[in-house]
């Protein structure tokens, strides 16, 4: 579809050649920014302030791309940027691609991803939290980064000492992950445990496993650590009312981090924190006073079944599937 609108540019002095103008040396900085270098349309307006903003963001090298002087970059990046993406708005306005699938989808999602950005930029970056808030994370956190020597452990636990004795047998005869499973589940009386081959996971010596809800008896870690790894304890072992037949699997050692050494990390995490925490609260703030008339019942009639919608929203020169 051909375009017709009117685009009149208007090239300010302070813009283009320092001295051009004697009159814009005696402005204020905040009202020689506020100078418009260009109208573009019936109601775009492109300001000094902000071309050298997008300037002064771009690194040196590439705006030496623009010419092989200040004049002749200020001029062709004018021309050829913000001119330019003013004008190809214009003719997005005029296709009124902003109501239109997908660059509807494209737009929302540029702003959304805007207001999360300005937020990271208000925190800052992650190396200017200080360091009293890293200890501070450090001490409260601590068992995250000094962790004891840890044994994976594979047991069964049989109700009596003889059906122990025979599974014991059985185990060492064939010393394979698939014959320990299967034991476990024909014999284990430990539920949470008998269908994944008795795995506790890895457990510290007074019997903490880093498996949620589990806990063996004391008596299995020191029983475990009495041989080394990938090898099955000799005899059965006593666990409350039965008896376990204890299979090392690995070993984790000691680990202890100090504070120096984990600073640019705990770092990141709190600055992770933060940002989560100032959008989590910017949209509570937004849905509070923004949201309203929301009906979820009506979700009941949405078809997930999308297939059938998705060539009507494929970008221009994207497979249609044909």
């Amino acid at each position: 579809m051909r375009l017709t609108f009117s685009a009149a540019i208007v090239v300010a002095g302070a813009l283009l050649e320092p001295g051009e103008t004697g009159a814009a040396s005696a402005q204020t900085d905040s009202a020689r920014r506020a100078e418009v270098v260009a109208h573009v349309g019936p109601s775009r307006t492109i300001l000094v302030g902000e071309v050298e903003d997008r300037l002064s963001a771009m690194p040196a090298f590439q705006r030496a791309t623009f010419g092989d002087s200040p004049a002749a970059i200020r001029r062709r990046f004018l021309d050829e940027v913000v001119v330019r993406e003013s004008l190809l708005l214009l003719g997005a306005e005029a296709e009124g691609l902003g109501q239109k699938l997908p660059s509807a989808y494209a737009v929302d999602r540029a702003r959304s991803s805007a207001s999360i950005r300005a937020i990271r930029s208000r925190i800052g970056p992650a190396s200017a939290i200080p360091m009293r808030d890293v200890r501070a994370y450090y001490e409260e956190n601590r068992a995250r980064y000094e962790a004891p020597e840890r044994y994976q452990i594979w047991r069964i636990l049989c109700a009596t000492r003889e059906e122990a004795q025979t599974v014991l047998d059985l185990a060492t005869k064939d010393a394979s992950p698939k014959t320990f499973a299967d034991l476990a589940r024909d014999h284990s009386q430990d539920k949470a445990t008998r269908l994944r081959a008795g795995n506790i996971g890895f457990v510290t010596e007074d019997g903490t496993s880093n498996e949620p809800g589990l806990r063996v008896d004391p008596a299995v870690v020191r029983a475990a650590r009495s041989v080394r790894d990938g090898e099955i304890v000799a005899h059965p072992v006593p666990e409350g009312d039965g008896f376990a037949i204890v299979w090392r699997r690995g070993t984790l050692v000691a680990s202890k981090h100090a504070m120096e050494d984990v600073a640019a990390q705990i770092q990141e995490a709190l600055w992770m924190a933060r940002v989560k925490n100032e959008t989590d609260g910017l949209v509570s703030r937004l849905r509070a006073s923004k949201l309203r008339d929301l009906d979820q019942r009506l979700l009941d009639g949405v078809d997930l079944d999308l297939s059938h919608t998705r060539r009507r929203v494929s970008a221009p020169g994207e497979d249609s599937g044909r």
